[in-house]
């Protein structure tokens, strides 16, 4: 009964992508539907990784959107997400970061150990307005903590962006998604000020835990164009694992999220983040950054390529250090379809044994309506 309402949901959604204009099915004046579909195929070559194969793979996810706004201060929402296909995932690739952050199959189920299928979020949230540009929203319910904090404009959304979970948010920053919390987000023209608490039902070592962010940001308007400065303070409760498995400890992470219009064409980002170590981590420190160039640059405004590399290193697990270089070049279709070509270099730099390598090829298609 399950796969038949999740593909129901998929001949639906194709359905309206078929549609002229990607732009959200709006039912009434107050209430809209959106979302995105996108395929994705990537054959991985690696070497140095015994019990790993050169395979190909693709998987299918959806979501779906549904906002009501009753009044103008007020908002109602609700994610789904299904899909089939698994990837490139743990047990095919030999990796320790995913080749493709997206929600796969698997990710959509028992969601954070809640026994809780394909409902992503659902929340309410209240505007108040103090000005033209002062305002502070509340959100309460089963949110997701990358909706709020550790942005980027370049670097930050695996269905039109980079693809490895690497680039795509800072991995060593542990931000949960999908599970109960809270959000207060204070706007002050040029500053925007955020607190995030989320109560997560699971982690990898099955313990219940309560995550905390705090990110303040800056936008600033230059003659080169619009750049966002941002610094991260996240941390959670003593529910985690040390190496030696006999103690409970937090993590506590720092990160900085720049980045940059350098003019009509050009655009630079930075991530940067440092994590403690006294829970069993795999990566202390991060350092990544790329390019965005516009399609301007060949005629096509709405295309872009990006170019980006992660170096993670210093955890007190197996790994040493990962490098990570991607690079895609995105070409839309139409308002609705957009084509990607993915290339990806990963090395996992292991302390003791094989240090898996290899390039990751893909082809990415999104409808987004």
């Amino acid at each position: 009964m399950l796969k038949k309402v999740k593909y129901g949901i998929l001949v639906f959604v194709l359905s309206l992508c078929l549609g002229n204009r990607a732009v959200a099915y709006e039912v009434t004046d107050k209430l809209s539907i959106s979302g995105i579909l996108a395929g994705a195929y990537q054959y991985q070559s690696v070497s140095n990784a015994p019990g790993f194969d050169d395979k190909d793979r693709g998987a299918l996810p959806v979501q779906v959107e549904v906002c009501f706004t009753p009044t103008e201060n007020d908002e109602i929402f609700t994610k789904l997400g299904f899909g089939t296909g698994k990837g490139l995932k743990e047990g095919v690739s030999p990796f320790v970061f995913s080749t493709w952050a997206a929600d796969l199959e698997d990710d959509v189920k028992d969601i954070n150990g809640r026994n809780r299928d394909y409902l992503l979020t659902a929340w309410y949230k209240h505007t108040f307005k103090f000005g033209q540009d002062h305002a502070l929203g509340i959100t309460g319910g089963l949110i997701d903590a990358t909706d709020y904090v550790d942005g980027n404009v370049y670097s930050n959304d695996e269905f039109t962006q980079f693809m490895n979970e690497a680039l795509v948010n800072g991995p060593n920053g542990f931000l949960p998604s999908y599970d109960w919390g809270g959000a207060l987000e204070l706007e002050l023209e040029h500053f925007a000020v955020k607190f995030v608490g989320m109560n997560v039902g699971e982690n990898d070592d099955g313990k219940k835990y309560n995550w905390y962010g705090t990110e303040l940001e800056y936008r600033s308007h230059s003659a080169f164009g619009e750049g966002h400065y941002r610094v991260l303070l996240d941390w959670t409760s003593e529910d985690f694992n040390n190496p030696a498995g006999d103690k409970k400890e937090s993590l506590r992470c720092f990160i900085l999220s720049f980045d940059q219009q350098l003019g009509e064409v050009l655009g630079a980002w930075v991530r940067l983040g440092n994590q403690d170590d006294d829970a069993a981590i795999i990566c202390e420190k991060l350092y990544s950054g790329g390019i965005d160039i516009n399609g301007r640059l060949w005629g096509r405004g709405d295309d872009n390529m990006g170019i980006g590399y992660a170096n993670l290193r210093g955890g007190n697990l197996d790994v040493d250090q990962t490098h990570v270089l991607e690079i895609y070049a995105r070409f839309a279709l139409s308002g609705i379809f957009a084509l990607t070509a993915d290339v990806q270099y990963m090395k996992d730099e292991m302390k003791q044994g094989n240090s898996p390598r290899g390039f990751i090829y893909g082809l990415r298609l999104t409808a987004e309506f």
